[in-house]
Formats: structure tokens, C-alpha cells, sequence
């Protein structure tokens, strides 16, 4: 059987051994060929294919249910739930989501983006089973960079104090979230795989197997049952852990071997109460080049299937803003070390491993615990240190009590650093950062700032390390800059709550934040075009907002305009509405942002089209919603 003809799991039932092994070929060769042409995420999905594959042979999917943490390990699913043959539009426009969402398929029981969510949605889902009376397995899978999130603590604390309510979480452990796993949980696990009885027997056990009589250089699949059983009990009783939470302990087993997967799954089926089967597998496994790079291969733009390489650029691309950042706060670090920067798991993505590796000392990674990252900091900031909370504007969310409890309340300063804030594209909704404009705004004594460019985002980290009168954060977007010239050194801060004007006009107010500033001047290019004059402000700080400059000309000129990239509920433009009705200033606002729906994977500019956000769109809106009659009246 070949997987194109797969359109429902249930079919995997029956088959033999080779027959799933040549399945898990045509699931691997599809997703590498996917990614190697559109990009994404590489590594987490290809080493769980026998995982996915070994599980689903032991479930009926017409009635069980299966919730997958984070949702890029769930690839091999997708494509076992008939999604094989649009998976070559994985997180384009109108394509298969790059994320769990329910919407999409009856197969994606929870949807699912951010980590840590799985064993408390099975859980919920078994509560519910047997509150009703029903009949169904509940499977849960997560992996070990996963376990660093409190969350799932917490759900293994609540499932192994209910014995009878029966659940199967499955332990993916590769030893690796998107970096190296961090905590003593990846300790631990650890100490499974590098033990020193694990590592004799690994290496000495099966040669003193092929010595025997009748055996010879391999080993009978009986035998080799028996030798995995030795290892077992060789095992530092980590799984003496979980049992004493009260689950029943399985594993570990290997994650590539179909044979002892379904073994172990049918035999963990079994039982009544909840289980945890711990699977040891190789995060890239069958591309040698992931396997050799898990942090590089977790996700990867386009590339050469044969070297690994990206692809090269049509044209060469200004910095990102993350590197920029990065390479800033690094020159900054280098003579204060005060400066302590802190990531939540996403040292790559944030660009941190630049920290980590010229002033390790300076470097914190805490693993997927984003609430821990904030109160960490506050609690640096209680010492006189200048703690440096690097986290993308999505995970920020996670954290947002300690955010208030922690630092707000208390007046202290930390410099929040919200990378991936607007919108990011093919990652979709649960990675979209729509809210932090929002959500930050109404807590007090938090000052809140967004760069134009790169060069000024460079002006900006300075601004946040040296600001001492409470907390402070900075949002900037995905991607590459303008191209701006910038300094190696001598940055200076900026004046807290102080905008600038780029551009003078009579006819029209833009109020320009973030990454919406350089959009801000093309349209007033356009409107030029037309006859159409517009004063355009680079605001700078959402909170305090600059009213002694924004004010005085929204009341002279009489037409305001404000753009952002976050939503409308809450935002920039919000802010500006405000300010202008407590001084009872009554003109006209026109607000362009993300209105109240969810932006769904694709492109950005695709994204910014299907809102109407780009330059020439929000030009025509202006013009009609200002100087329609105006025009008609000149062209009478």
C-alpha cells in the first residue's frame, strides 16, 4: 500500500511490519520534500513518524482520541489522516496548517501551537468520557522539551491522583525542544540514556548475545526483546519518579522500532489508570544531515535535499531585527555585566545564542516556562541586576499574571523584549503577535515602545537596558529591516514617551507605530500623488503617548489617521482615540490594524492584503473616507 491511498488511519490496521516500514519511507521522503521546497518545521515531525505510525496501528480513530503538544511533531499525522495529498501546501495561503486546528480536520482532536497543552486537554477530554459513560482511549503525546513547561507538571500531578480514569501519555523524548533541552527533568532523562550500566550494555551485550551457540552475527527478534529487557533493568529507576505520581511507567522503548512500539502501546492499553510509555527517538531521524543538526534542522527555509543548504536569496537581504538585537545587546553586555539576558527555550529564534556563546555567565535559558522567565527576572531586578526577557510577543501571553503580579506591581526593571510581534505568518493564528499592544497598555507603570527600523530598534535596546524606573518593553517584528545604516557603538537613548515627524502636511494626520511607520510614508506618497498632503509621525511609545506633539496637530489639521500591526481592539489607535476624547479634541480617526478575527496562515503581505493593510490599500481608504467628496467637488 502506498500512503496516497491512505485517507483514514483506521487503515493502517492489518498490515504487517514491512508494510508500515515502507510506509514510514514514503511519509519521510514526502515531508522532506515539502520542506526542502516551502520551508518549515524539519526535525520534530521526522522523528516521530514510527511513533505516529505504531500508535495509530493500536487506536480506532473513529472513536479515540489523540491530542499532539505543540503541533509541528504532528506532520506524519497529518499526512495518516488525508492530508497526504495537499501536504505540499503546508503553511501557505489556504494550505494545510503548519499547527493542529481542529477546523481542519475530525483527526485533529486539539488544536495546538504553543507547548505544554496536551496532557491537560487528554485529561479533560477522559474526565469527560466517563462522566458521560462513554468508551474510548485518550492518548496524549508530548515531548521532553515540553515537560519544562509547568503546565504539564501539573497535569501528570492532577491525572495521577485520579487511578481510575484511564489515559495514555506518550514521552517523546529526543532531548531537545527547538534547543537543547535545560532543568532537571531533562536531567534526569538524561541519566536514562548516558548511565553507565546503560551504556556497557549498549555497547557489550548484544557481542556477548552473537557468541552464543546457534546465534551468529544478528539476533532473532526474540533475543532482541531480551537484550532491551536487560537494558531496562539497568535503567536508573527514573520511571520510579512518574510511579510514585501515580502513573504505571513504561519504556523505554525505541521510537524506530514499529515492532516494540505496538508492543508496548497495545500492553499500555491494558490498563485502567493513566500510564506514561517513555519513547526514545532521534529528533531528524532519516536525514542525516537533521540528525547531525538538531537545532539548525528543527525548522529550515528552503534548501538543496542533497547538501542541506539554503537555497540562495534572489538578492541579498537587510539584517533581521533579531540579529540586529542581538548583536546589540551583546555590545552592550560586553561592558556592563549587569545585563542578564533571559529566553524562554527560544535562544535560536531570538537570537540569544549570540549572548550565550561570547558571555555565557550573562545567559539564562529556562526552558519552556515562560511564567518562570518573568518572575526570574523580577527577581534579578530585586538585586540590581538589568534582567533582559527575550520572548516572542505570542509566548508572552503565557506569562501575562507574573507580567502584573511580579513586575508591574512592584515597579521593576525589566526589559521586556517581544520578538515575532505583529503579524508572522505561516505559522498562523496561535503564533500570530496580535495582543501585546493590548494586553500591555492597560497595566500600570509599564512604558511600552516599537522601533521604525532596525537602526532605531538599536536605539531602543539601549533605551530599555539603561531605564531604571520600572519596567519596560519593546516590540518589533519577524524578519528582515529596511537596510538603514547602523552603528557599531555609541547608540543614544531615546527620550521616554517622545515621538518624531518625518513629514509635513496640511490636508491629513498619520500616526505611524512600529513596523507601520515606513508603511505610514508610502501612503503619504501615494495621497501626495493625488494632492493630498499628510503630516507623518513616527510615535515611538504607545505608552506614555507623546500628546504634546500628537495633539496640538491632530487639532489643527482636523483628519487623523493611525496604523498599526496588532489588533484594533485595545491598540495604538485606541490609545490615540482616547487621548483625543479626554481632551474633548472631536475629529474624525481612522484606524488601520488587525481587526477582531483571527489572521490564518500565509504570507504576511498576503495576510496585510486580505485586511487591507497594504500601502495602496490604505491610501484608497483614506481617500475615501476623507476626501471623497473633496475630489468629486475638484473634478466637477
Amino acid at each position: 500500500m502506498h500512503i496516497s491511498e491512505i485517507t483514514h488511519p483506521n487503515q493502517l490496521h492489518g498490515l504487517s511490519i514491512p508494510q508500515l516500514e515502507q510506509i514510514a519511507r514514503q511519509i519521510r521522503e514526502k515531508h522532506l520534500q515539502t520542506i526542502a521546497t516551502s520551508g518549515g518545521h524539519l526535525g520534530p515531525g521526522l522523528g516521530v513518524v514510527e511513533l505516529t505510525i505504531g500508535l495509530y496501528q493500536t487506536l480506532d480513530l473513529d472513536r479515540d482520541k489523540v491530542t499532539w503538544d505543540v503541533g509541528h511533531q504532528a506532520y506524519p499525522h497529518k499526512m495518516l489522516t488525508g492530508r497526504y495529498q495537499q501536504f505540499h501546501t503546508l503553511r501557505q495561503k489556504d494550505g494545510v496548517a503548519g499547527y493542529l486546528k481542529r477546523c481542519e480536520s475530525k483527526f485533529d482532536h486539539f488544536g495546538a501551537g504553543h507547548a505544554s497543552t496536551s496532557i491537560s486537554s487528554a485529561l479533560g477530554m477522559a474526565m469527560a468520557r466517563d462522566l458521560k459513560g462513554e468508551n474510548f482511549k485518550v492518548v496524549a503525546v508530548i515531548g521532553d522539551g515540553a515537560l519544562t513547561g509547568g503546565m504539564a507538571l501539573e497535569a501528570i500531578n492532577h491525572a495521577g491522583h485520579l487511578p481510575n480514569t484511564k489515559l495514555l501519555v506518550v514521552l517523546n523524548d529526543n532531548e531537545m525542544s527547538i534547543s537543547p533541552n535545560v532543568g532537571a527533568i531533562s536531567r534526569s532523562l538524561n541519566k536514562v540514556r548516558l548511565s553507565a550500566p546503560v551504556q556497557f550494555l549498549a555497547d557489550n551485550l548484544e557481542e556477548q548475545f552473537k557468541n552464543l551457540p546457534f546465534v551468529g552475527e544478528s539476533l532473532s527478534p526474540e533475543l532482541q526483546r531480551v537484550k532491551e529487557g536487560m537494558k531496562r533493568l539497568a535503567v536508573p529507576k527514573v520511571g520510579a519518579v512518574v510511579e510514585e505520581l501515580g502513573f504505571t511507567y513504561m519504556g523505554p522503548v525505541d521510537g524506530h522500532n514499529l515492532q516494540d512500539l505496538i508492543h508496548t502501546f497495545n500492553a499500555a492499553h491494558s490498563y485502567d489508570g493513566p500510564v506514561l510509555v517513555h519513547v526514545v527517538t532521534t529528533k531528524g531521524k532519516g536525514y542525516a544531515i537533521a540528525e547531525a543538526d538538531q537545532v539548525g534542522y528543527h525548522a529550515q527555509s528552503p534548501f538543496d535535499l542533497a547538501t542541506g543548504k539554503a537555497l540562495p536569496s534572489n538578492k541579498p537581504k537587510p539584517p533581521g531585527y533579531s540579529k540586529v538585537f542581538a548583536h546589540t545587546l551583546v555590545k552592550l553586555a560586553e561592558n556592563n555585566p549587569k545585563i542578564i539576558g533571559i529566553t524562554a527555550a527560544m535562544a535560536t529564534g531570538t537570537g540569544l545564542t549570540k549572548l550565550q556563546e561570547k558571555l555565557p555567565k550573562q545567559y539564562i535559558d529556562v526552558g519552556i516556562a515562560e511564567q518562570h522567565a518573568v518572575t526570574l527576572a523580577a527577581g534579578l531586578a530585586c538585586e540590581g541586576m538589568q534582567p533582559v526577557a527575550t520572548i516572542y510577543s505570542t509566548f508572552l501571553q503565557r506569562a501575562y499574571d507574573q507580567v502584573i503580579h511580579d513586575v508591574c506591581i512592584q515597579n521593576l526593571p525589566v526589559f521586556f523584549c517581544l520578538d515575532r510581534a505583529g503579524i508572522v505568518g505561516a505559522d498562523g493564528p496561535t503564533h500570530q503577535g496580535m495582543y501585546d499592544i493590548a494586553y500591555l497598555r492597560c497595566i500600570p507603570n509599564m512604558v511600552i515602545m516599537a522601533p521604525k527600523d532596525e537602526a532605531e530598534l538599536q536605539r531602543m535596546v539601549v533605551t530599555g537596558v539603561n531605564y531604571t524606573d520600572g519596567p519596560i518593553a519593546m516590540r518589533y517584528p519577524r524578519g528582515n529591516g529596511y537596510g538603514v545604516p547602523l552603528m557599531e557603538e555609541g547608540w543614544e537613548a531615546l527620550p521616554i514617551g517622545k515621538g518624531e515627524i518625518l513629514r509635513n502636511g496640511d490636508d491629513l494626520l498619520l500616526l505611524g507605530y512600529g513596523a507601520m511607520v515606513y508603511p505610514a510614508m508610502q501612503v503619504a506618497e501615494i495621497l501626495s500623488e493625488h494632492g493630498i498632503e499628510a503630516t507623518v509621525v513616527n510615535a515611538r511609545f504607545v505608552k506614555p503617548l507623546d500628546t504634546e506633539l500628537i495633539l496640538p496637530l491632530a487639532e489643527r489639521i482636523g483628519k487623523v489617521v493611525t496604523l498599526e500591526e496588532g489588533c484594533l481592539m485595545g491598540g495604538f489607535g485606541s490609545a490615540v482615540a482616547e487621548a483625543l476624547q479626554d481632551k474633548q479634541i472631536l475629529v474624525p480617526v481612522k484606524r488601520f490594524g488587525v481587526p477582531d478575527k483571527l489572521v490564518d496562515h500565509a504570507k504576511p503581505d498576503e495576510s496585510k492584503a486580505d485586511l487591507g493593510l497594504s500601502s495602496a490599500q490604505i491610501a484608497q481608504q483614506v481617500r475615501d473616507t476623507f476626501f471623497s467628496k473633496e475630489l468629486s467637488a475638484i473634478g466637477s
